[in-house]
């Protein structure tokens, strides 16, 4: 089982606009949807997709949570906590070239609430072989929030995926995650001192994160591809092609083939091809946490992973 935590889940909702966006003007919608979202709701979606066995949990609050619940599809099981306070929404308008992105903070969690969660989590993890934390933090949790949860599910044997940023993702490298899954952005905030251009760079600032203890480290790089650091060594991958469309869920794609490729012993190769080809294919799909199986493998053929030396 792939268990994957929403802590703070987010009602998704996507405007399609025609030309391209453009501060201090109207911008007439085109079409509107709504998901369930958050990182690692879209990861469970993806999941989904290429049928993996997976349980989504994490903290849900208010008539907006209500919805969130209500818009995951019916064969994803899933058990959330709830908390008092309402859950938040992610706006992205996508036009014909990109996408942009309002994020609501979220909700305040009580400490009761966390101390809930984690005995709920506890017991999650004893029927899970693979864990993906992702996302933000709502506000109320400590900032090793993170780190807590790694503990718990390393200690019951499980692998641990962990995809966020900033201090939660510093304070968790102690626990030693099993992979850590940051952008460039969120790569150059974690090392500052390292200047990030090239994938000698990338794979300077991943070693940085090894030595503080994350076990392998897959850095995304937008266009550019992946760069993976591993104990078994270094690679890279870029798409095929220039793909276009909406990137919103392309890191949480790449999340979901790398637990995929956990769950099914790949090479390191082997997933980092296939997370350059899930993500270029979740770019080309109308709303986050989609991939169309037939993009995923046309793409798929046509990544070919690149060792570097380090």
């Amino acid at each position: 089982m792939i268990l994957t935590v929403a802590l703070n889940a987010a009602l998704d909702v996507t405007y399609r606009v025609e030309g391209t966006v453009s501060p201090h003007e109207t911008h007439r919608v085109t079409s509107m949807t709504e998901a369930a979202g958050g990182k690692a709701v879209n990861t469970a979606r993806v999941l989904h997709i290429f049928e993996e066995p997976i349980l989504v949990s994490g903290l849900v609050g208010g008539d907006t949570g209500a919805r969130i619940l209500s818009l995951i599809p019916p064969r994803i099981k899933h058990l959330f906590g709830t908390i008092s306070g309402e859950s938040r929404r992610a706006l992205v308008v996508a036009d014909t070239e990109d996408a942009t992105g309002f994020w609501e903070p979220g909700p305040v969690v009580s400490a009761a609430e966390w101390d809930a969660f984690r005995e709920r989590f506890s017991g999650l993890v004893k029927i899970s072989a693979i864990v993906v934390l992702s996302g933000s933090l709502p506000r109320g949790l400590p900032e090793d929030a993170y780190a807590q949860l790694v503990r718990i599910a390393r200690e019951a044997g499980c692998t641990t995926i962990l995809d966020c940023e900033g201090a939660p993702l510093t304070a968790a490298l102690a626990e030693r995650p099993d992979v850590v899954k940051p952008n460039a952005t969120e790569l150059a905030g974690a090392v500052p001192d390292i200047d990030i251009r090239s994938d000698a760079d990338v794979v300077a600032a991943a070693e940085r994160l090894r030595k503080a203890g994350a076990g392998a480290v897959i850095a995304s790089r937008g266009g550019a591809g992946i760069v993976a650091v591993t104990d078994e060594g270094a690679w890279s991958a870029a798409p095929p092609e220039v793909i276009v469309g909406n990137p919103t869920g392309a890191g949480d794609a790449c999340v979901a083939a790398i637990a995929r490729g956990f769950n099914h012993h790949q090479t390191w190769p082997e997933l980092l091809r296939d997370a350059v080809a899930m993500s270029a294919a979740s770019v080309r799909a109308p709303i986050a946490g989609h991939v169309e199986v037939r993009d995923f493998l046309r793409l798929r053929h046509d990544v070919k992973p690149t060792s570097l030396s380090h």
